[in-house]
């Protein structure tokens, strides 16, 4: 992911399964529509048609979606996918066809879009602080009072050491902890009293102490692609993994318990990155740009864009090693809104307000 290396995005959750209409040893000639791939936005309604053989009296006629029932019917007449309350993304639509003890399916698939384009905000900066230019940040957390940090590098690549850090508004390191320097660490989140911490492609987390910053345990992460950005809303932790997929994890077993796949009006949205949770909402760096999408949890559309590429365009200018904008912190308490980049010199409090 990081410091220009080639992305791997993972093809098998955008791509679309080809459709199966089938003319079997029944004899039924199935076939159904809408063609595979075809794209609704969410609140649409899709008419599933589905045709046979003019000689075919059906006992039944059976809609799946996805692994749940969706309709039964004895012929062939249209039945109606209502899509306002589906999670984004591609589903799969079965049918079969039940006579005399034979029976017959075809299957197509259709890809469920945010209902409308995101609305468009811009930003205002309301204070600006030091960040460390060490710092290639992949995490960032604020949590009473202080600033918590993953900086991501590997020393075999040159890139420097992964570390966790702890530091106040004014960017002074309080407390640090290098990582294995062949391990390149990704997002944080902070769950009760510990920090838990991804890597980017060894397939390992790191569970600390929160206040000693005490390794307490690793753990093995299977879970997509790679590790990139975490967050944690009190209840589940919110993984990405460089496609568009959110993955959700259980905060004390680091273990799938589901998904949304992450997708605006137009397509999916990849290379999602550094997460926070904010109000019911998750807001998200796209990597490679600066640009913060929202994403709503429950379906995984994309509600709120917000451009940020006039933020800190001589960024480079302040520090040549400066890269692309990526951290995002939210002070409960305080309402404050904060965003830095990879290695810049500057942390900034901004707030996000509509354009006018």
């Amino acid at each position: 992911m990081k410091f220009h290396k080639t992305l791997i995005l993972a093809a098998a959750v955008s791509v679309i399964v080809s459709c199966k209409n089938k003319t079997a040893e029944s004899g039924f000639n199935v076939h159904v529509s809408p063609e595979a791939g075809a794209s609704y936005k969410a609140g649409t309604d899709v008419p599933i048609k589905v045709s046979y053989s003019a000689d075919v009296k059906p006992d039944s006629v059976v809609y799946m979606l996805d692994d749940k029932h969706l309709a039964v019917k004895k012929d062939s007449s249209v039945v109606t996918l209502k899509t306002d309350t589906l999670k984004m993304g591609i589903k799969a639509i079965t049918v079969k066809v039940y006579q005399g003890g034979k029976d017959e399916d075809a299957a197509t698939n259709i890809v469920v879009l945010a209902p409308k384009e995101p609305e468009a905000l811009t930003f205002k900066v309301e204070k600006s602080f030091p960040h460390d230019t060490s710092s290639y940040t992949e995490g960032l957390i604020y949590h009473n009072g202080y600033f918590y940090e993953s900086d991501g590098g590997r020393v075999a690549d040159e890139e420097g050491q992964s570390s966790l850090r702890k530091t106040d508004i004014n960017g002074k390191v309080l407390q640090k902890v290098d990582v294995d320097p062949k391990i390149f660490a990704e997002g944080i989140a902070i769950v009760d009293d510990k920090i838990m911490q991804l890597t980017w492609t060894e397939k390992i987390g790191y569970v600390y102490d929160l206040n000693s910053f005490k390794l307490l345990k690793t753990f093995q992460n299977n879970v997509g692609v790679e590790g990139w950005g975490v967050t944690y809303d009190g209840k589940k932790i919110y993984m990405d993994d460089s496609t568009n997929r959110l993955w959700f994890l259980d905060p004390h077993t680091y273990q799938q318990i589901g998904y949304v796949d992450v997708y605006d009006d137009k397509g999916p949205v990849n290379q999602i990155n550094e997460l926070e949770y904010i109000d019911g909402k998750i807001y998200a760096n796209v990597y490679t740009t600066d640009t913060i999408v929202v994403i709503d949890p429950k379906t995984g559309a994309v509600t709120q864009r917000i451009d940020l590429k006039n933020l800190y365009p001589d960024r480079k200018d302040h520090n040549q090693s400066a890269e692309v904008l990526n951290g995002i912190a939210w002070d409960a308490e305080g309402k404050r809104l904060f965003v830095t980049g990879k290695k810049w010199d500057k942390l900034f409090q901004v707030k996000f307000v509509p354009i006018k």
